[in-house]
């Protein structure tokens, strides 16, 4: 597909999901930014990973590297520790009272994203890409379309803006993720992915498993394995985008 026009701010936090997401953003538009977050995640390794991909995906996709614009970093570590759930502090993984896993922190996506339109806006960007999942994801009501729709509006009218927010993931299962990424940057993007990208919730860089670094025990970590698998058992096929 040819690029837009206009420009994208990629809410990039260097897991597989927003590793996909960037490509597809640089697949698009003529000027890709990316926006990070600090909210005090057990997993801050991933903000390591995040420059790890953006240095690498330049390197090894030029025509890309080209429209690769700044990267910026937000520290909000003060939102984080409102939620005291397993993602930002010592506590168990499970489900909750709520039905809702213990890593859920309660509005997170939806800060990120008026965050994300405010810096969009003084940086002339109307595209905000992110990551979120309804088909394979960990039960997070912050990451279905319809949080996202509503969210979509009301930046609209809060900023007078005709951003849109875009999902390339929503409909995607893990290893339809996978498949993505192989049909935007072939075998080099999926190495990109597996070898410097990071999901684990306990932020485990060790041992480097064929789906990537991981404990995998965590829901990330299963979730992403039991995607590659199965992409992997399938033939590897591309996913258009």
């Amino acid at each position: 597909m040819g690029a837009m026009k206009d420009g994208a701010l990629v809410l990039f936090s260097g897991g597989q999901d927003s590793t996909a997401c960037l490509a597809w953003a640089l697949d698009r538009y003529p000027r890709v930014e990316t926006l990070g977050f600090d909210y005090g995640q057990r997993h801050s390794v991933e903000l390591e990973a995040r420059q790890a991909v953006r240095a690498r995906m330049a390197r090894e996709f030029p025509h890309w590297g080209a429209r690769l614009g700044e990267d910026h970093m937000l520290d909000i570590r003060s939102f984080g520790a409102i939620g005291e759930t397993a993602m930002t502090s010592d506590r168990a993984i499970e489900v909750t009272g709520r039905g809702l896993p213990s890593t859920f922190v309660p509005g997170r996506n939806l800060v990120f994203l008026v965050y994300a339109a405010a810096l969009a806006d003084r940086r002339g960007l109307t595209a905000l890409v992110g990551g979120m999942c309804e088909t394979d994801f960990s039960g997070y009501p912050d990451c279905r379309r319809d949080t996202l729709d509503a969210t979509e509006r009301a930046l609209n009218l809060g900023m007078e803006q005709t951003f849109r927010v875009e999902t390339p993931l929503m409909r995607l299962t893990k290893a339809q993720t996978w498949g993505l990424a192989r049909a935007l940057g072939g075998e080099p993007l999926v190495a990109i992915t597996v070898e410097e990208s990071h999901t684990c919730y306990l932020g485990e860089r060790g041992t480097l498993h064929p789906w990537g670094h991981g404990c995998g025990a965590c829901p990330a970590c299963e979730l992403r394995q039991r995607g590659y698998e199965a992409w992997d058992a399938d033939g590897r096929p591309e996913t258009r985008p």
